[in-house]
């Protein structure tokens, strides 16, 4: 009995041991076997084959990345496997395909704000196949242009580097830039790259201003919004969205600059604009909220020829509040108004 007892335990020993050895060998390997493989493609120049080795991933960016080995590589050999391996993406299907094969690439380059423009580069290929970044990369975009906007070079020269390496900024790659700025309250920067944009071969659209705009709501800088919004209106002729109107008149409403808030609807009205239903109540119940009810009576035959009828309980207070101001002309012809439209 003791002898089969002996026997027992050394068996279990053995096998704990073999396990032990089965797990350091299949475990911990893991993320260099990934780069092995990935390595073994860049020289085979089987480009097409890592986003199948990094399918099981799931779109994330993991440590270590598996394009780390890039890194012993000299610049201009390590940027012509980067753009072979962006060129040989373009035909896969379907397109979101290579998505973790771009989210690893994005994370190697913006390590270093030297590679900056093959990053943009990615980033831009990423976008046209509808891959969307992981999110970490908004931080690490915007860290690595700040990184390299501190060595004194233009946002122009920036964008222009893409360039070097057989690419062109677009309003894509563009405003993930400025929405990436704006998510680190660079405000000030997002607007160089805006205001950039056109001298570098690509137009502003309403995704560009849009996410300038509601930021600066965001933070309550309404004149740099008011001048901005005109400026993407009346210069840039770009019809804006609803939300983003009506998000810079509740930040002009919140601040109590409900005259700057009439203002800019009376912009729009200059403009052939229809700043819509939304806007138009906000302003209003602003005008009300600062015992405005000559300026609440003005926005409301404004809002009414355009089709609008406010809230009951908001015409009973614009009515009320003329009356007891004694503004009878101004009340008798809102109250008229309403009963044109039959309401």
């Amino acid at each position: 009995m003791a002898i089969r007892a002996t026997k027992l335990c050394r068996s279990l020993l053995h096998f704990h041991y073999s396990l032990r050895q089965f797990s350091s060998i299949h475990s911990v390997p893991s993320s260099q076997i990934l780069e092995e493989s990935i390595k073994a493609a860049v020289e085979s120049k089987t480009y097409q084959k890592i986003p199948d080795l990094l399918i099981s991933l799931k779109g994330t960016c993991i440590n270590p990345n598996p394009f780390s080995f890039l890194s012993t590589f000299p610049e201009n050999l390590r940027t012509q496997i980067v753009d072979e391996i962006l060129q040989s993406f373009i035909p896969l299907r379907p397109r979101s395909r290579p998505q973790t094969a771009y989210a690893c690439l994005l994370c190697f380059t913006l390590q270093s704000p030297n590679l900056l423009p093959l990053s943009l580069a990615i980033l831009q290929r990423s976008l046209r196949s509808g891959c969307i970044p992981v999110p970490q990369t908004h931080l690490l975009l915007s860290s690595a242009w700040l990184a390299r906007r501190q060595q004194s070079q233009s946002v122009c020269n920036i964008l222009s580097e893409m360039q070097s390496i057989g690419y062109y900024p677009d309003s894509g790659t563009c405003n993930y830039l400025i929405s990436s700025l704006c998510a680190i309250d660079q405000l000030v920067e997002a607007v160089k790259v805006l205001k950039s944009m056109g001298r570098v071969g690509c137009i502003p659209d309403l995704e560009s201003y849009g996410s300038v705009i509601c930021a600066m709501c965001a933070v309550r800088r309404t004149t740099d919004a008011t001048e901005l919004m005109k400026e993407m209106v009346a210069k840039i002729g770009l019809t804006p969205r609803q939300g983003t109107v009506l998000n810079l008149v509740a930040a002009l409403r919140a601040k109590k600059e409900i005259w700057k808030a009439v203002e800019m609807i009376e912009f729009f009205e200059r403009e052939d604009f229809n700043a819509g239903f939304a806007s138009y109540e906000s302003v209003l119940e602003g005008c009300l909220e600062c015992h405005e009810f000559v300026l609440a009576g003005k926005v409301v035959m404004g809002m009414t020829a355009k089709g609008f009828i406010p809230y009951i309980e908001v015409r009973q207070k614009v009515v009320e509040g003329l009356a007891n101001l004694g503004e009878w002309k101004l009340a008798l012809a809102v109250r008229q108004r309403f009963a044109e439209l039959r309401s």
